[in-house]
């Protein structure tokens, strides 16, 4: 199966391990097994109760335990419409290989994560992209979908909030994609791996799944709840596609371990307090980055309202890719280059990672700016 170079992830593996301010960083600073128990109530003596866990598979699909705790997130699911993976990534990837054949159409809302669209290209799927505007706020012209859809369309794909811009389709928006999507009978995948990281009230949005029969959602660990070293997430899908994903699923998954799944749980039965650690930051370090934005005169944006990242938009005579890779080679500061998102002209900041770095790598940030690009 060919398959097209995943840009974003070949940045960050190419840089993330060399710079001293990863402004790159996509995850609510990550937490250590000691604080979770400590934002869980418990504590170093709560560990002692793994000494007695076989580490054998567990269950296959996800133990009840967190599986009850997953379905708690939404509306109107239960453990049964739950399907644990190794991350969203692998969740992702299982919901396009079980829903996507040849010849499929499917349609993928741009910018997003690149396994929206370059793993049904892989299948060979007529894929078509409907881009988001700067001017739309880089939500969705209704228009523009509606236009786009067709009688064999399949899947329309994208993620809610954003990923890379942080925009963030609320209610009344996501009703109108999905009588879209329900004109042609296509499914809805709506990666929500940064739900809960709205700016304002307790952070969530709707779920896809609880609003549309032929609604997906997939989600992780990763971003929100800080823990992407688990390699926990999972897919809510309709029966017929859990069926599916779940045939795909045991010829690369079998179980996530039993220890990623007993933390996950924690985590999640504890979301409250997890979830209000990362409104702390997320909500404090955007002010410091738009605060930061309005001293700048060559970076301009628009602000985000969920999510951990913002895009850029460089006034500067280099494309963005010359200036990340100088930026990080004389500052340390590790920015990503739109282009991985085919957004030439702009560069995705990461504003979630711990404070220090943030305010420290902006100023010096500011300071090459100053160096570089003062005329």
């Amino acid at each position: 199966m060919q398959i097209e170079p995943f840009k974003v992830e070949i940045w960050m593996n190419e840089w993330e391990t060399q710079c001293t301010y990863n402004l790159a960083e996509t995850c609510v600073a990550s937490i250590t097994v000691e604080e979770l128990l400590a934002l869980s109530g418990g504590s170093a003596d709560d560990l002692s109760g793994l000494l007695q866990m076989k580490l054998t598979y567990g269950d296959i699909e996800g133990s009840p335990r967190l599986r009850t705790a997953i379905a708690n997130l939404y509306a109107n699911q239960c453990i049964e419409d739950i399907t644990v993976t190794h991350g969203t990534i692998a969740a992702n990837m299982l919901v396009h290989k079980a829903i996507v054949e040849p010849g499929d159409h499917v349609l993928s809302i741009v910018p997003t994560y690149q396994q929206h669209y370059s793993i049904p290209k892989s299948i060979q799927a007529d894929v078509t992209t409907l881009a988001l505007r700067e001017e739309d706020g880089f939500l969705p012209n209704l228009e523009a979908l509606k236009a786009l859809v067709k009688p064999n369309t399949k899947l329309i794909a994208f993620t809610n909030p954003n990923n890379p811009t942080g925009a963030l389709i609320e209610r009344p928006m996501l009703e109108d994609m999905v009588d879209i999507a329900d004109s042609v009978g296509a499914y809805l995948l709506c990666d929500e791996v940064y739900r809960g990281t709205a700016q304002v009230g307790d952070g969530m949005s709707p779920s896809i799944v609880d609003l549309y029969a032929k609604g997906i959602s997939t989600a992780g660990m990763s971003k929100v709840f800080s823990l992407a070293g688990l390699r926990v997430g999972w897919v809510i899908a309709p029966q017929e596609v859990r069926e599916q994903v779940l045939i795909h699923r045991d010829y690369d998954t079998i179980s996530v371990g039993m220890i990623n799944d007993h933390f996950a749980a924690i985590a999640l039965e504890h979301a409250d307090e997890v979830l209000a650690r990362s409104h702390e930051i997320t909500r404090g370090n955007l002010a410091l980055l738009e605060a930061w934005i309005a001293k700048e005169p060559k970076v301009s944006w628009v602000k985000p309202r969920a999510g951990t990242t913002a895009m850029l938009k460089l006034n500067i005579p280099v494309t963005a890719r010359e200036f990340c890779i100088d930026l990080v080679t004389k500052t340390g500061v590790m920015l990503t280059p739109g282009d991985a998102f085919d957004m030439e002209g702009y560069a995705r900041i990461g504003f979630a990672n711990d404070t220090q770095t943030l305010t420290e790598g902006l100023a010096a940030l500011s300071e090459y700016l100053a160096t570089h690009y003062s005329t």
